[in-house]
């Protein structure tokens, strides 16, 4: 738990947030190494302080648990993320567009589903959804850029729902609420739960919204769920997946696939995670997650998964809540109790890679070659400017690159009578700039440096 200062001062930030832009009822809860260290409430809900399993609507955060059903399907090679829609959902005008496109809201879909308002009204069945979708329903170039689709993670819970022969709702509390242990995250509210309000602009009244059950768009906004619960949801979207999904899945799941204001990258959005940046305190973040709108109330999570914490509140109210509201509390903890730099102990290591460590040379530029956790390996310019990646150990004795120019690409090391020399993908590293005993695409000069 934080200290009482910090609890105070956190406190004050939601009451401050409650009262100035009257909000019925607020919950909000900050995380830090997968446990909640401070939850708060402010308001009422049917005349009672809200409490950590107070039900509040999270609109599009359920978008996060469609899509990594998604991508659990795609680890059990039932999907392919380049699979065109088509493939799994046929005859619908949207069948060209590829899964990822449509989890990155880069598939060009409509905002919107056709019809009435769908988040204000009663949802029609998948089978009159997607009958009533025509060439208005794609709206942009298939991976021309970012444009947000309701629609688009629709046809992802149909996806989800043929895939898994069950609804889609039931694929995600068996695969995903039950093993995490989230059993008051649900479709429907249930007791104690808060009433969504429309707050008067120029009076203190309120004005009950509508609540109903959205059908083939419930993939989109439907769930029900509480502080407790959303608390483990965002240690999850910090890394701690509890076998449900892939450590490195998940990552790729926080990767940029799109931003939404290129000019100066401070939101994008991944496979069905919002990713932001924000410089604090703390020093810069990354931060994953969702917000949630739905008539009658907010919400929002995120994680950052380089220190393990995280935010999240909720509220029922329609509109209201500040932006910054969520990055503040996260300053205040990392302002008046940072974390401490996890303590170093020394760690065996082969001798093998020890003997790589170390400068190479890329032709004349020098880099710095040191050891990460697993056999990992680090390879960084010496002066900055350049091209730096890290690596994976592989089985079969050579490193897959992680980040940087060489995502992707192959590290081998390779021993010769001459010596020995890193390949990575046709680039050859040596201990010397232009070592002439070891095989240098192109040669090197006979006469030597001069």
């Amino acid at each position: 738990m934080v200290l009482e200062g910090t609890a105070r001062a956190l406190l004050r930030r939601l009451a401050a947030e409650q009262a100035q832009q009257r909000v019925p009822s607020m919950v909000a809860a900050l995380v830090r190494g997968g446990e909640t260290v401070w939850f708060g409430a402010r308001g009422r809900v049917d005349g009672e302080p809200p409490t950590e399993r107070t039900q509040y609507r999270v609109g599009s955060i359920t978008k996060t648990f469609v899509a990594t059903m998604v991508m659990r399907l795609r680890d059990e090679g039932l999907v392919d993320l380049l699979d065109p829609l088509g493939k799994h959902v046929p005859g619908t005008p949207l069948g060209d567009v590829t899964i990822a496109q449509l989890l990155s809201h880069t598939s060009g879909a409509t905002a919107e589903s056709p019809g009435a308002w769908w988040e204000r009204t009663p949802g029609a069945p998948a089978a009159d959804m997607l009958a009533a979708l025509g060439p208005e329903s794609v709206r942009h170039r298939p991976g021309r850029r970012y444009h947000y689709s309701n629609l688009g993670y629709a046809l992802l819970g149909e996806l989800v729902a043929r895939k898994r022969s069950a609804p889609w709702e039931r694929a995600v509390r068996e695969e995903i609420l039950e093993p995490l242990g989230m059993r008051d995250t649900t479709t429907r509210p249930r007791a104690p739960h808060a009433t969504g309000f429309a707050v008067h602009p120029w009076a203190d009244v309120l004005l009950p919204e509508p609540e109903n059950d959205h059908g083939a768009m419930a993939p989109a906004g439907q769930l029900w769920s509480t502080a407790a619960d959303l608390a483990r949801w965002a240690a999850f979207v910090a890394g701690d997946t509890g076998g449900v999904l892939r450590p490195e899945t998940l990552a790729e799941m926080r990767e940029p696939a799109a931003v939404e204001d290129a000019d100066v990258w401070t939101r994008g959005y991944g496979l069905g995670l919002q990713l932001a940046r924000h410089a604090g305190p703390g020093g810069p973040r990354r931060l994953a997650g969702h917000t949630g709108s739905m008539p009658g109330f907010l919400a929002t999570l995120w994680a950052d998964p380089a220190d393990g914490v995280a935010v999240l509140w909720m509220a029922n109210t329609t509109s209201g809540v500040r932006g910054g509201f969520e990055t503040d509390l996260l300053d205040i903890l990392a302002k008046r109790e940072p974390p401490l730099p996890a303590e170093w102990v020394p760690t065996p290591v082969d001798d093998d890679l020890l003997s790589l460590t170390g400068p190479w040379y890329w032709g004349p530029t020098p880099y710095m070659l040191r050891l990460l956790p697993r056999r990992g390996l680090s390879l960084t310019p010496v002066n900055g400017q350049g091209r730096a990646s890290r690596f994976a150990a592989q089985a079969d004795g050579t490193w897959l690159g992680l980040d940087g120019y060489y995502a992707g690409e192959t590290l081998q090391v390779v021993r010769s009578p001459g010596g020995v020399h890193l390949d990575i993908n046709t680039f050859v590293f040596t201990r010397e700039p232009y070592d002439p005993a070891v095989p240098v695409p192109g040669g090197v000069d006979a006469d030597g440096w001069r």
